[in-house]
């Protein structure tokens, strides 16, 4: 087996084992200079080389002391023949992008990260590379590209000019700590408290034990003993202590990536960096200087519009460059539709603060629950003294509140984080007399907030949140319409009950119970029914009308009937309490039950972990108001959707995610951690939740001995069935632990993901961030599949002669519904095919270009950009852009290599404007038939029966006609995608060519911005709170 650098495994996978980073290795003499890369090179480096017949060759590479040519040993090759001259590179590549690398049968065995390749020669070969870490990668790169660009030289250019920014700023800020200190002479430096603080105000999460054991060390290398705590520390001491502690040398490989080898970024380098990599849009030169103001550290970075690597450290720390998408802080989904069509945040048993058997009962309960966004919350009432009703869990030990304390604690908070409807579950245990008090409280505390209309018969749907804003609805029983209108029985409430139901039944032979017909009238849209199945509830439940599900059996019905449950919860609201079992306050996983479109699962609050993490992140996507809008095919009337499904979603592209775990800062202990000492053997787990197709995990390797910044440089890629319903978790462990291995965790909807590189506040699993913890991550997202062939089980497919698949209609087995389906299929076979040559044209240009599969364009362009010069430097490529569609021009006979860049990229312009061409006339064409075949839809028992067909084959063509619909819909809604795709492509190609200096001058050329963030053209852009127009 090859020892190359691979990926890690899986908690799943059995034993764990323990794999240690070969970036711990390298720390002890921490790269972070080009100067100390070239140094690096010229000791050497055992590199392996990939062959094009997938052979691995083990050679030791280094650059000559003269530093003018690339060498191995050993060869077979004559000694001036194994070298390369610096001077014939004409690129160095990142990652496995190169023909050589891709057609590898050795491909998935090596990393992303520790492979290069160095492109050179006028015939553009390529020599590839892996490396032991990706570190020992970084700096292989970073040298090779300071050499490129100064030559042999470069060592002398970068001594003269080396950390210039930082250096003036680290004088003036030790000269004015020692200026503020006028007890002595400040030549003689600081005290060593006064250089501690000065550290630490610069980098918060450092402790003061580290700073000082450096400074000692140092002083002690130099013969100095410090011996008390008012020594003084010397202006060189705190430069070198300060490069020590506070350069993150995966930021500064970063920034020389982006600064065209320069140890800064100019406000041109900046605009690239965020428009290329962190997907924002109308970046002007303005918004890069803008940005240099506010972080650049140092007075002559700011005045020359410079960002230093403090300066974009301190940019790429900051709230800015955090993952989740500050977008989603406040409501940004569409709010006026039915209540139905949203997951509304619930808690059970909310006055419980600890486990529900004989855990405490307390009032703030309801406080954080309603504090955090929740919008449902439970009121388990029952008898109590002095004629008193009192909420608290039945036949337990907790101890009960007294009732209108509850209602008033409700009343306080009900629209503290969120103006939305809030619904109160009534557990109702009491007596008539009781039940009168409970009536009286409810009606004077809640007051005119309280929503009492009656529902109109003739609504098929219950109101939309925003209709509801600041009222609260009581979600109970209620008796049935009674001439003389009287207090009556109704069956016990399902879950209160449930503990005791069997005692119950056994002493009074049935659990009904009186209801106060005033407490009845209360209850308007929230009317809580028994479930009998779900061919009863199509038939004759009310909108207002709800069911209350057990876990087990509503888990059931998630496996057994994921498409009925699901249809169900389109009209319907269905709320899924735990199991009484978990007398310990568990949780169960929402997902299992927000994938079959349950609206209202309870969880428990009070209780910490996985679970309530992902709850908790779920609903953040919208303002944390306590709603999120369910995906459009769980809320169309005629759609066909289950939640088990192992292959694409109509009219849903699936998401290639790709994600690089870079590095960790300040990592902490384990709280519970009974290992002595503060050092941690961190690792990282990156764990995608959704719907089953979809769950996974992937961890890196272990970095020993190093929670300060451990460096991981691994890259994973998971491929996202239904991107709406998806997660990504983030858990920091300790590899070295005695008793608890957790460090932190971060959970965010795949939604909320901001592209590019981003820091991940870490969490404790109660919710609070853990102090200055953090991870750097770098995050990509398109909407192409990723590598492999794509599995297609469970769906109906056709293949084509040469491998496209083709989803196909289903026969119904009524001849007139088939016969419009049928003149479809001619246009969905057209549809995919101009979708899809699109999109492998757009594959094979970036593959051309040199970048990864989830590159967009712009970085394609940029890439191209680099490489594209003649032996005078001008451009061999420019692109014209008079036309809507750029066009890429050789302006001299160009290598094979460049010419097929051309070719590939005429071809990609023309798979484009052939979707913009004729993308509409086939979409008209998609949804007037599904129009059509929708006028069948109510007829369509009837139709059924005049064809013969009975019980189960009716069944199944209602479920056809459902799928059929939903792929018209679905299809359609691709094409739509797939033409916003093109425009997107071709602004990002104009803005491109446009940074990458590679355009005509022409007259009229102006900067055509991305209107799209991210590259997800499919994204709703409805932001309404309120209705939409």
């Amino acid at each position: 087996m090859l020892a190359l650098c691979v990926f890690g495994g899986s908690r799943a996978g059995g034993e764990r084992k323990k794999t240690v980073s070969f970036s711990s290795s390298l720390s002890e003499k921490k790269i972070s200079s080009a100067t100390d890369c070239i140094h690096s090179m010229v000791e050497g480096n055992e590199l392996k080389k990939i062959r094009p017949n997938s052979r691995v060759y083990q050679r030791y590479y280094l650059l000559d002391v003269g530093l003018q040519a690339l060498c191995w040993e050993p060869s077979k090759k004559e000694s001036d023949k194994a070298r390369i001259s610096l001077t014939s590179i004409r690129e160095v590549r990142t990652g496995r992008n190169t023909e050589t690398f891709r057609t590898s049968g050795v491909y998935d065995q090596i990393s992303e990260d520790c492979a290069f390749s160095i492109i050179y020669g006028e015939m553009y070969e390529s020599l590839d590379l892996v490396a032991n870490s990706a570190e020992m990668a970084n700096i292989w790169m970073t040298g090779l590209r300071y050499l490129m660009q100064y030559g042999k030289h470069a060592l002398d250019i970068l001594a003269s000019s080396q950390d210039s920014l930082r250096l003036g700023w680290l004088e003036q800020l030790f000269s004015s700590a020692a200026d503020s200190n006028t007890q002595e002479d400040a030549e003689e430096g600081i005290c060593l408290q006064a250089a501690i603080k000065l550290i630490q105000s610069e980098n918060p999460g450092v402790s003061s034990g580290k700073v000082e054991h450096r400074f000692k060390e140092l002083q002690r290398l130099r013969d100095r003993i410090l011996t008390g705590r008012d020594d003084r520390v010397t202006k060189q001491e705190f430069i070198e202590v300060f490069h020590d502690i506070c350069t993150r040398p995966e930021i500064y490989f970063l920034l020389v990536q982006f600064s065209s080898n320069k140890e800064f970024l100019d406000s041109q380098d900046l605009m690239r960096f965020l428009e290329a990599e962190q997907g924002m849009t109308q970046v002007s030169e303005e918004t890069s200087l803008n940005l240099i103001q506010s972080y650049e550290p140092s007075e002559e970075g700011q005045q020359r519009g410079y960002l230093s690597l403090d300066g974009f450290t301190k940019y790429l720390t900051s709230a800015e460059c955090q993952l989740f998408d500050r977008e989603h802080d406040t409501v940004c989904q569409d709010m006026s539709q039915p209540l139905s069509h949203y997951y509304i945040n619930s808690s059970h048993n909310t006055y419980l603060i600890e486990d529900q058997f004989k855990g405490p009962s307390d009032i703030s309960g309801y406080i954080r629950a309603l504090k955090m966004g929740c919008r449902c919350v439970e009121v388990d009432i029952w008898d109590g003294p002095d004629e008193e009703p009192v909420v608290c869990t039945g036949h337990t030990l907790c101890p009960p509140l007294a009732l209108h304390c509850v209602l008033e604690a409700i009343g306080r908070y009900a629209f503290v984080a969120s103006e939305y409807p809030l619904i109160i579950c009534i557990e109702n245990h009491c007596s008539l007399p009781q039940q009168k008090v409970m009536w009286q409280h409810v009606v004077r505390i809640l007051g005119e907030r309280l929503y009492t209309d009656p529902p109109d018969e003739g609504d098929s749907y219950l109101p939309s949140p925003y209709a509801l804003r600041h009222r609260i609805l009581l979600k109970g029983k209620k008796l049935e319409p009674v001439s003389d209108g009287e207090d009556g029985e109704v069956s016990e409430e399902d879950e209160g009950a449930e503990m005791c139901q069997k005692m119950k039944a056994a002493n009074s032979g049935g659990t009904q119970f009186q209801l106060l017909k005033e407490l009845s009238g209360l209850v308007t849209l929230c009317h809580s029914v028994r479930f009998i199945d779900f061919a009863t509830s199509s038939k004759s439940q009310k909108p207002w009308e709800l069911c209350s599900f057990h876990e087990s059996l509503a888990l059931r019905f998630a496996g057994e009937s994921p498409g009925d449950f699901v249809n169900h919860n389109k009209r319907f609201l269905s709320r899924v309490y735990p199991s009484p079992m978990r007398i310990d306050s568990s949780n169960m996983n929402p997902q299992d039950l927000w994938k079959c479109g349950c609206q209202i699962v309870s969880m428990n609050f009070q209780t910490a972990g996985l679970m309530m993490d992902l709850n908790t992140a779920w609903f953040r996507q919208n303002g944390n108001c306590g709603y999120v809008l369910r995906p459009a095919i769980m809320r169309q009337e005629v759609s066909y959707f289950s939640a088990d499904t192992r292959d694409t979603v109509p009219g849903v592209s699936p998401q290639l995610l790709h994600v690089k775990v870079i590095s960790g800062q300040n990592l902490p202990k384990p709280r519970g951690s009974g290992a002595k000492g503060d050092v941690v053997d961190p690792y990282v787990y990156v764990e995608i939740h959704g719907i089953p197709a979809d769950c996974t995990e992937r961890r890196t390797r272990t970095v020993t001995q190093n929670g300060d910044n451990p460096i991981f440089d691994e890259s994973f890629e998971f491929q996202i069935i239904l991107p709406e319903l998806a997660m990504v978790r983030f858990v920091v462990l300790d590899d070295d632990f005695i008793g608890d291995e957790f460090i932190g965790q971060y959970t965010i909807p795949l939604e909320c993901l901001q592209p590019g590189y981003r820091h991940v506040p870490l969490q404790f699993l109660t919710g609070e961030d853990v102090p200055h913890a953090k991870l750097f991550v770098h995050v990509a997202l398109t909407n192409r599949r990723g590598g492999g062939k794509p599995h297609k089980r469970g769906l109906s497919v056709r293949k084509a002669r040469k491998g496209r698949e083709y989803t196909a209609l289903r026969d119904l087995g009524i001849r007139a519904v088939d016969e419009v389906f049928k003149m479809a299929a001619p246009l969905l076979r057209e549809s995919t095919d101009l979708r899809e040559n699109m999109q492998t044209s757009v594959a094979v240009f970036r593959e051309l270009c040199g970048v990864s599969a989830v590159a967009n364009l712009m970085q394609c362009i940029l890439a191209l950009s680099s490489r594209v010069s003649g032996p005078d430097e001008t451009p061999l490529l420019l692109f014209d852009l008079q036309d809507q569609y750029p066009t890429l021009e050789p302006q001299e006979p160009l290598p094979d290599v460049l010419r097929r860049v051309v070719s590939t990229y005429d071809m990609m312009v023309q798979a484009g404007r052939a979707v913009m061409e004729v993308s509409d006339g086939i979409y008209d064409r998609i949804l007037h038939i599904q129009t059509t075949a929708m006028e069948f839809h109510e007829k369509l028992p009837n139709l059924a029966a005049k064809e013969g067909l009975k019980g189960r084959k009716v069944s199944r063509a209602l479920e056809s006609f459902s799928w059929n619909i939903t792929i018209l819909k679905g299809q359609a809604d691709l094409l739509k995608h797939a033409k916003a795709e093109v425009q997107e492509n071709m602004k990002q190609v104009h803005d491109a060519a446009l940074t990458g200096n590679l355009t005509k001058e022409s007259l009229g050329v102006r900067r055509v911005r991305s209107q799209t963030r991210r590259g997800q053209d499919d994204k709703p852009t409805t932001s309404s709170r309120g209705p939409s127009a």
